[in-house]
């Protein structure tokens, strides 16, 4: 079929690790712990397939947006760079910019949205869209939703045993990840609204 023309291992490699950054399901055991004990158990089958659906749709019914709106995906792509820009400053230095409201529930929300499948992600999601083909962007969604989905069956097992100094650098490392993926999103994507805009 046409559309495996296109599969590359790098290509999902590269997806997988960009929406893993993004997504830092580790980063958030403490969180998934908390909501845990205080709503008690979380679905988890339940929760990570919602959260993938959310990605997958946002993939292809997103682009359709923009279309609608008039933006193209480079100029939507230089948008995301910022938003994981943002995200990135947030994990290395430890600070809250995005204020976000206290959680009313579990499973669907906030664990699917906005925790996994947030704004973040899906604007992750749709740039990428601008580097990659279609196919490993949806295996990279696929393997990150199977991974989000083991976290979260063993949420409280991983806190106990990787413990909160071991948590905090995963969170900084993956930060540094995202820090340069932005840089490397904001001027792979702005070179070529300049060649267009110099063609045109």
């Amino acid at each position: 079929m046409e559309v495996f023309d296109h599969f590359s291992f790098k290509e999902i490699v590269t997806c997988f690790m960009v929406l893993f950054a993004v997504i830092d399901i580790i980063g958030s055991v403490p969180i998934i712990v908390s909501l845990q004990q205080k709503f008690g158990k979380i679905e988890a089958e339940r929760a990570s397939i919602t959260a993938g659906l959310i990605m997958l749709v946002f993939l292809f019914v997103g682009n359709k947006i923009l279309k609608f709106i008039g933006v193209d995906v480079n100029s939507f792509a230089i948008a995301g760079a910022f938003v994981i820009f943002v995200i990135a400053l947030e994990m290395i230095l430890g600070i809250e910019i995005n204020k976000t409201s206290e959680a009313k529930s579990a499973s669907i929300v906030p664990i699917a949205f906005p925790l996994v499948a947030g704004a973040g992600t899906l604007t992750t999601t749709l740039s990428l869209r601008a580097e990659f083909h279609d196919i490993n962007i949806i295996c990279g969604i696929i393997l990150n939703t199977i991974f989000v989905y083991l976290v979260l069956k063993s949420a409280t097992w991983l806190e106990k045993k990787m413990g909160e100094a071991t948590l905090a650098i995963l969170q900084k490392v993956f930060g540094i990840i995202l820090l340069a993926i932005s840089i490397k999103l904001f001027t792979a994507n702005f070179a070529q609204l300049v060649q267009a805009y110099i063609n045109f």
